[in-house]
């Protein structure tokens, strides 16, 4: 994917840190003092233009939702709805994936959404894939003994290597879903990938694996 380059963004995301935490290492171990309230804690790994995050803050309001996204230009997306909408039990993290214990503490997260992440394809960028054994150990440090991680993709590949890798280090699967629009699934919010890709037919692929 190809960033326009947004040269307001860093400033407008800097005016909002109700929105976009400043300081997310502040409050590793202590969110639900942020919150003020010991809802579930729910993050989601690279928020893109934040649809995902912001109808589940929404629609959840007994969840605290955090969304990660490193990019300016996309995350100011997400800032631009909670500007317009504002909601108390969200916030944004304009941070790289790669920190993520760095932000929460141990045991601290119930669960983690990694929607239709970059497969890359390459056998030399496999490392890059957030569901490599390397992320998966980042995600360990910080998912509750009970915590979940749910997957969405529109790419088999990934999904079959993604099956691999959660079974292989550490984590059991449940609910998958090779056709999650065909199947009985009741609660599902929808990326604005999600959207494309259900209008032109594609296939989304979808899992949960746990502790």
């Amino acid at each position: 994917m190809r960033l326009r380059n947004k040269p307001w963004a860093k400033k407008m995301i800097e005016d909002h840190p109700q929105i976009v935490e400043p300081n997310p290492e502040y409050w590793k171990g202590r969110w639900r003092e942020l919150f003020a309230n010991d809802h579930p804690l729910h993050v989601e790994i690279g928020t893109g233009k934040g649809q995902f995050v912001t109808t589940m803050a929404a629609e959840y309001p007994q969840r605290n939702v955090i969304g990660v996204e490193k990019y300016d230009s996309v995350i100011i997306s997400g800032v631009e709805r909670l500007i317009n909408t504002p909601l108390p039990n969200i916030r944004l993290l304009r941070e790289d994936v790669e920190k993520i214990p760095d932000f929460f503490g141990k045991r601290e997260v119930d669960r983690l959404y990694i929607n239709f992440t970059d497969p890359w394809p390459k056998n030399r960028h496999e490392k890059r894939r957030l569901t490599h054994q390397n992320f998966l150990a980042k995600y360990m440090q910080v998912l509750k003994d009970s915590g979940e991680i749910h997957m969405k993709t529109d790419n088999q590949d990934l999904f079959e290597y993604s099956l691999a890798s959660f079974s292989q280090h550490g984590f059991k699967l449940k609910n998958i879903r090779l056709d999650l629009h065909r199947s009985e699934m009741e609660e599902n919010i929808m990326t604005e990938y999600e959207e494309r890709f259900v209008k032109q037919g594609m296939r989304i692929y979808r899992l949960e694996a746990y502790r």
